[in-house]
Formats: C-alpha cells, sequence, structure tokens
C-alpha cells in the first residue's frame, strides 16, 4: 500500500492532462516529484490499497497542503484522474501547477 500526493499536470496542446508530479509519501518525508504518465499514474491507483490526495500550494502561508482525495474514473473518453465530484474547477485536477515550463 502507498500513498501518493499529486501536485501538478502536464498538458498537450489540445489542453489535455498527459502527465502528472506524483510525490510518495513515507514516514518521514515526502518525496520530490516524479514526473508519471497518466497511464502508469492510474495503475499505481487501481492497486489495490494505493490512495492520492491533491497537494495544493497555498500562497498566503507559503506551505504546501493536502487537498482533495483522487480517484480514476471511467469517462467518455476512458479512465482519468477525478477528485471530488462537485462540479468545480478542481473536479479533474487542472487547479493544480501547470507544469509545462518544465522539460523533463
Amino acid at each position: 500500500m502507498s500513498e501518493y500526493r499529486i501536485s501538478g499536470i502536464w498538458i498537450n496542446q489540445n489542453q489535455v492532462i498527459t502527465h502528472y508530479a506524483f510525490h510518495t509519501v513515507g514516514v518521514n518525508s515526502t518525496s520530490k516529484a516524479i514526473k508519471t504518465t497518466k497511464s502508469d499514474a492510474i495503475a499505481m491507483l487501481e492497486k489495490s490499497g494505493n490512495t492520492a490526495v491533491t497537494w495544493v500550494w497555498n500562497y498566503k502561508t507559503s506551505k504546501w497542503g493536502i487537498g482533495e482525495t483522487v480517484e480514476v474514473v471511467h469517462g467518455e473518453n476512458g479512465k482519468y484522474l477525478r477528485s471530488n465530484r462537485d462540479d468545480r474547477l478542481t473536479d479533474n485536477l487542472r487547479h493544480l501547477v501547470d507544469f509545462d515550463w518544465i522539460t523533463q
């Protein structure tokens, strides 16, 4: 069983999320971001016992904060990651930091 935090995304020219910034939560620390493909992220969260939450930067406190629970859902165009479904901007993780300016 693993616990993850997702702090950012990479999107393609069609504005579709292609990668996520995944962090592994340890006993005493959280790892640096690892650029993870959408398919690998889905596979990681489909493993029994694995969980993920969004990790959101708070500009007022200059700290990371735990956001919403992330789950794998089946949509019209296949599987994708989504946070709590409530018709808010945070539903499909597009509110996370856009790491497109970082090349990895």
